[in-house]
This record gives structure tokens, C-alpha cells and sequence, in this order.
């Protein structure tokens, strides 16, 4: 009886174990993919510059989306009668 108390009592309380991670970055890769973030969300490194598409440009990507559009994406992935990659024969 009270054993499975104090598991109990010990898994409500395991969420309380995430309090203890202190704030901020962990890691110096985390700490530079924070930053990049910061700069994307403020706009502070945009371009002046602003980037469009020619009309051409829109048509082909048009063009691509639909023909993406032309083939079901199948239920199940059946790797014996897919054709062309690079992976090993058996």
C-alpha cells in the first residue's frame, strides 16, 4: 500500500524537477541559433532591397506546385517496388 503512494507521489512531483533548469541558452550552439532567430524575427540583418519574382518567375512556380499536385501520395511506402535511389541491392 505504500509503495504505489509514493510512486504516485513521486510522478506528480517529477514535473516540478523541471523548475530547476536554470534560464537561457544551454549550449553555444543553442545560444547561436537564439541569435539567429532574434535577428530573423526583428528584421535587423533584412535587406533594404526587396526581392520579387518576374512574372516568368511566378508561372514556373506556379507550373511546379501544380504538376507536385498530379500524384497521390500513396498509404504505404513499398521499398521493393520503388524505382531509382542510390541504396544497396539485396
Amino acid at each position: 500500500m505504500k509503495f504505489p503512494y509514493l510512486a504516485s507521489l513521486t510522478l506528480l512531483a517529477l514535473p516540478l524537477t523541471v523548475l530547476a533548469i536554470e534560464p537561457g541558452p544551454s549550449s553555444k550552439a543553442q545560444q547561436e541559433t537564439e541569435n539567429w532567430l532574434r535577428l530573423q524575427v526583428d528584421g535587423q540583418a533584412a535587406s533594404p532591397t526587396v526581392q520579387r519574382a518576374t512574372p516568368a518567375e511566378r508561372e514556373l512556380a506556379i507550373q511546379r506546385l501544380l504538376e507536385s499536385k498530379k500524384f497521390a501520395i500513396p498509404e504505404k511506402f513499398d521499398e521493393d517496388n520503388a524505382s531509382g535511389g542510390s541504396g544497396s541491392s539485396k
